[in-house]
């Protein structure tokens, strides 16, 4: 499974070129068998964003989020169990909504799919995937 943040997310709906070949390729060939999903998180994470006018979306995340689950991405719901691992990450920063994420991606035993530097950088065992690449 592959676990795509938030932000990796956003450059999937748009075809940015920001997200990289390796990185398309590894969700292509993932999609078919169910294996790409995207945390319950990251929607909410989505519409904050845009409601605060940090980012520019060109539809509803409803309709984003529609479509992503009608190609087969999966949604990750926000367990309790995934909330109290949240808390418990050591040394990731305080953020959140990148722990949420990351404590998705554990439970899940998914690798995470991200650009961001911290979370790329941070000492654990959980499987990455540079977005960049």
């Amino acid at each position: 499974m592959i676990l795509l943040d938030t932000h990796v997310a956003f450059w999937l709906a748009k075809y940015d070129a920001k997200l990289g070949r390796q990185s398309r390729e590894l969700i292509a060939q993932a999609l078919p068998s169910g294996g790409v999903g995207v945390s319950s998180i990251s929607f909410w994470e989505l519409a904050l964003l845009a409601a605060k006018k940090r980012l520019i979306l060109h539809r509803p995340v409803e309709e984003l989020r529609r479509t992503f689950l009608a190609t087969g991405i999966a949604e990750l719901a926000l367990t309790g169990d995934i909330a109290t691992v949240a808390v418990a990450l050591e040394k990731l920063h305080g953020d959140p909504a990148d722990r949420f994420i990351v404590a998705t991606a554990i439970a899940h035993g998914a690798t995470l799919m991200t650009a961001d530097k911290a979370l790329l950088r941070w000492r654990s065992k959980l499987p990455r995937q540079n977005a960049s690449r």
